[in-house]
């Protein structure tokens, strides 16, 4: 699979979420909206890079939960 359909696939899961891969093939993600001090305390973190788009999606998906755990309002 193209790295473009990895992109658009990931963009699609995770709309909150900027998503892209740097020119030396890292995969990032950064947060559309800021994170409360319970968020942050918790570990979330603003923007997360990974190797390949199983990782992120990894960390996306921890990334996302940690946040409803520590009072990520609902999406719009």
């Amino acid at each position: 699979m193209s790295f473009d359909r990895h992109l658009a696939e990931i963009a699609r899961e995770y709309p909150l979420w900027t998503i892209w891969r740097s020119d030396a093939g890292r995969w990032w993600a950064t947060r559309h909206r800021p994170l409360n001090v319970a968020q942050r305390d918790a570990g979330c973190a603003m923007t997360i890079d990974a190797d390949d788009p199983d990782g992120l999606r990894d960390q996306l998906r921890d990334q996302e939960r940690w946040a409803r755990e520590h009072g990520s309002p609902a999406p719009p």
